[in-house]
C-alpha cells in the first residue's frame, strides 16, 4: 500500500508552490498581464457569443485554408512573445555597463535567449511557413483538400500544443537555459536539474510530431493529387518549393525526435548516450541535432523563395525568368542542404579534411541560391514593375539576403569561422538570413495570399510602414553586431566591462525599437483593412493579376475550392486558362465528396499537452492517464465512420466507367 507522502508524489510529482515565481517581479507582472489579458478575451468571446462559431467553423475544422489561417494565427502570436524576449535582450545589453548589472538576473537572460531561439523557429516561423503551404498548395494544383484532412487539423493542434507547453514555462517552473539546441552536458541532467531542459525537450517533441505528419500529408497531396495534366514540370515554383521543404521535413524531423529522445532517456533512466562517462559522446549529440537543424534553414527558406517567384512574376507582369533552372536550383538545394551540417561546429575539432569537405559544399550551396537570384532580377528586366507592398518586401529580402550570404560564404572558410563562431557576428549573420529572407519572404506571402482567404487586400499605406520600419530597424539593430563580431564580442553576454561597446550595442537596441514599430504597424494594418474591407474588397477574384491556378477560384475560395476539376496544360495554368476559356463539364454531374469537421483533433492535442506536462514534473499518475486517454481517444476516433457528406455541385467526369461506378456507390 502507498502511504500519503507516495501517493502525492505519484499525483504532483515535483510541482509545488514554489514553481511559480512570485519572487520574479518581471515574470510576476507579465503573469498578471497575460491573465487580466486572457479575462478580456475570454470575456469578449463569451459575450458576443462567439465560442459556439469558432469550434463549429474553425477548431474542429478541416478545410486546409481555414487550418492554414489559423497556423498563421498562432505564428504572429508567438512572434509577439519571441519578439519581447528580442527586446528585453537588446535593452539589457544596452545598459548592462560596468557596475551597472541591468534588469535581468544571469540565469534569466539565459532562459530568455533560449527561449527566443526556441520560439522564433519552431513556433513562429515553422507555423507561418506550415501555414501558407496548407493554405496555398492544394488551390495551387487543383484539389479540394489535403490528402489527409482530419490529419491536417490533428498536425496544427499538435503544433499549437508545443507552443502551449513553451508559454507554461513562463509561469510554472523554468525554461532552459542552454541555447536553443541544448547541447549536453550542459542539458544534462548534472548542470541543468531543473525542469527547463524538460520543457524543451516535450514542446519540441509534441511540436515536432505535427511539424512530420503536415510534411507527410503535403508531400502525399503534392505527389498524388495534382490536377489531370498537371505533370511535375507544369507545378507552379512555390509547390515545388513546398514539395522539397516537406521532403525534408520526412527526412530530417525523425532525426530530432530521436534525439530528444535519447537526451529524455539520459535524464530520466540514467542513460549515458551524451555523456562523458560509460561510453557515451557529446559530440553525437552535435552532430545529430546539426543533421536535423540545417535543413531545417532550408524548410523554412526554400517556401519563402517560392513566394518570392510568384511575388515577381506578378508584379513584373512577365513570365518567371527560367522555370527550369528555379526548379533544379530547389532541388540541388534541397540535396545539398543534407551535406554542409557540420558547418555549424568547424570549431569542436573534427579534423581538416572533414573542415575542408563541409566548407567546400557550403560554398557550393550558394551557387542554386545565386542562381534564384538572378533569376528574379531577369524576370523583372524589362516587366511592368508595380510597387506594391508584396514587391516591396520581395526587393528589400534581394539586398539584404545576398549580404547575409556572402556573410555566410565567410563563415564557410574554417580559420575565419574558428575566429567569427562564437562572436556577435554569427549572430548577425544567422538573423540576416532568416529576417532578411524568412521573414520578409512571410511578410510578402501574407499580403499577397491575404485577399485570396479574406476577400480584401490589406491596407497598403500601413503596410509600407510596416516595411519600412523593418527594413530600416533590421539594419540599425544588426549591423551593430557584425562589427562587435569583428572586435572579438561574444554572443550570450548579459554584461560588458568596456565603456566603448556600449554605444553599437544602444544602436542595436534603437534598430529593435524600429522593429517593434514595424510590427506595431502590421497589427494596426490588420484592424484598419478590416474597417475597410468593403472599400478594399475585390470581386474579381484576382486581386493582383496573378498567373497561378489558385486565382481561378472565388476569394474567399468556397470550401471544395472547385466546382470542377481543372484540366492543366501549361504551367501558367491561369493565365493559360484566361486565353484558352475555361473547359467546363456538359454533363454526368455528381455531388462532391468532402470530410465533415471533427473535434478529435484538438482533443488528442489537448491530452499530448497534458501527458508533456506531467512527464515534465514527473507527476506519473496523470501522465498514465492521459497517456491512456490519448490511445482511447485515438481508437475512439479511429472507429468513427459517419464524417463524410456530399456537396451537390459540378465534377469531372473522366469516362462512363467512372461514372457509372461513383453513381452506383452513392446510391
Amino acid at each position: 500500500m502507498f502511504d500519503h507522502l507516495d501517493l502525492t508524489k505519484l499525483i504532483f510529482g515535483r510541482l509545488s508552490w514554489e514553481a511559480i515565481p512570485f519572487h520574479e517581479p518581471i515574470l510576476l507582472a507579465t503573469f498578471i498581464a497575460v491573465m487580466i489579458g486572457g479575462a478580456v478575451v475570454l470575456g469578449a468571446l463569451t459575450y458576443f457569443k462567439l465560442w459556439g462559431y469558432l469550434w463549429k467553423e474553425w477548431f474542429t475544422s478541416i478545410d486546409h485554408k481555414k487550418i492554414g489561417i489559423m497556423y498563421i494565427i498562432l505564428g504572429l502570436v508567438m512572434l509577439l512573445r519571441g519578439f519581447a524576449d528580442a527586446l528585453m535582450m537588446r535593452a539589457q545589453q544596452a545598459i548592462a555597463f560596468g557596475d551597472n548589472a541591468g534588469f535581468l538576473p544571469p540565469h534569466h537572460y539565459d532562459q530568455i535567449f533560449t527561449a527566443h531561439g526556441v520560439i522564433m523557429i519552431f513556433f513562429v516561423a515553422m507555423p507561418l511557413v506550415t501555414g501558407l503551404m496548407n493554405f496555398v498548395v492544394p488551390l495551387q494544383i487543383g484539389a479540394r483538400d489535403v490528402a489527409f484532412p482530419f490529419l491536417n487539423n490533428f498536425s496544427f493542434w499538435m503544433t499549437a500544443s508545443g507552443a502551449a507547453l513553451v508559454m507554461a514555462s513562463l509561469f510554472v517552473g523554468e525554461f532552459a537555459r542552454t541555447g536553443w539546441l541544448a547541447y549536453p552536458p550542459l542539458s544534462g541532467i548534472l548542470y541543468s536539474p531543473d525542469v527547463g531542459v524538460d520543457y524543451y525537450i516535450w514542446s519540441l517533441q509534441i511540436a515536432g510530431v505535427g511539424t512530420l505528419l503536415s510534411g507527410i500529408n503535403l508531400l502525399v497531396t503534392i505527389v498524388k493529387m495534382r490536377a489531370p495534366g498537371m505533370t511535375l514540370m507544369k507545378m507552379p515554383v512555390f509547390t515545388w518549393t513546398s514539395l522539397c521543404t516537406n521532403v525534408l521535413i520526412v527526412a530530417a524531423f525523425p532525426v530530432l525526435t530521436a534525439v530528444l529522445g535519447l537526451l529524455s532517456l539520459d535524464r530520466y533512466a540514467g542513460t549515458n548516450f551524451f555523456t562523458n562517462d560509460f561510453g557515451g559522446n557529446a559530440m553525437m549529440y552535435v552532430n545529430l541535432i546539426w543533421i536535423w537543424g540545417h535543413p531545417e534553414v532550408y524548410i523554412l527558406v526554400l517556401p519563402v523563395f517560392g513566394v518570392f517567384s510568384e511575388v515577381v512574376s506578378t508584379f513584373s507582369g512577365k513570365k518567371l525568368f527560367g522555370y527550369a533552372s528555379m526548379v533544379y536550383a530547389t532541388v540541388v538545394i534541397t540535396i545539398l542542404s543534407y551535406l554542409v551540417w557540420l558547418h555549424h561546429f568547424f570549431t569542436m575539432g573534427s579534423g581538416a579534411s572533414v573542415n575542408s569537405f563541409f566548407g567546400i559544399t557550403t560554398m557550393i550551396i550558394s551557387i542554386p541560391t545565386g542562381a534564384k537570384i538572378f533569376n528574379w532580377l531577369f524576370t523583372m528586366y524589362k516587366g511592368r514593375i508595380r510597387f506594391e507592398v508584396p514587391m516591396l518586401w520581395t526587393i528589400g529580402f534581394m539586398v539584404t539576403f545576398v549580404i547575409g550570404g556572402m556573410t555566410g560564404v565567410m563563415l564557410a572558410v574554417p580559420p575565419a569561422d574558428f575566429v567569427l563562431h562564437n562572436s556577435l557576428f554569427l549572430i548577425a549573420h544567422f538573423h540576416n538570413v532568416i529576417i532578411g529572407g524568412v521573414l520578409f519572404g512571410l511578410m510578402a506571402g501574407i499580403t499577397y495570399w491575404f485577399p485570396k482567404a479574406f476577400g480584401y487586400k490589406l491596407d497598403p499605406f500601413w503596410g509600407k510602414c510596416s516595411f519600412w520600419f523593418w527594413l530600416s530597424g533590421f539594419w540599425f539593430a544588426f549591423t551593430p553586431l557584425y562589427i562587435l563580431g569583428f572586435m572579438g564580442v561574444t554572443r550570450r553576454t548579459s554584461h560588458f566591462e568596456d565603456p566603448s561597446l556600449q554605444i553599437w550595442f544602444q544602436i542595436a537596441a534603437f534598430g529593435a525599437v524600429l522593429i517593434a514599430i514595424g510590427i506595431a504597424c502590421f497589427l494596426i494594418q490588420l484592424v484598419v483593412s478590416f474597417m475597410k474591407r468593403e472599400e478594399l474588397r475585390d470581386h474579381t477574384g484576382d486581386p493582383w493579376n496573378g498567373r497561378t491556378l489558385e486565382w481561378s477560384t472565388s476569394s474567399p475560395p468556397p470550401n471544395y475550392n472547385f466546382a470542377f476539376t481543372p484540366r492543366i496544360h501549361d504551367n501558367d495554368a491561369w493565365w493559360d486558362m484566361k486565353k484558352r476559356g475555361y473547359e467546363r463539364p456538359l454533363g454526368g454531374f455528381l455531388p462532391i465528396h468532402m470530410p465533415k469537421n471533427t473535434g478529435a483533433g484538438i482533443i488528442l492535442a489537448g491530452m499530448s499537452t497534458a501527458f508533456g506536462f506531467t512527464m515534465i514534473w514527473q507527476m506519473w499518475l496523470p501522465a498514465a492517464l492521459s497517456f491512456l486517454t490519448l490511445v482511447v481517444v485515438a481508437i475512439a476516433h479511429t472507429f468513427n465512420y459517419k464524417r463524410d457528406y456530399y456537396i451537390p455541385v459540378d465534377d469531372v467526369i473522366r469516362t462512363e466507367a467512372e461514372r457509372t461506378h461513383l453513381l452506383s456507390s452513392h446510391v
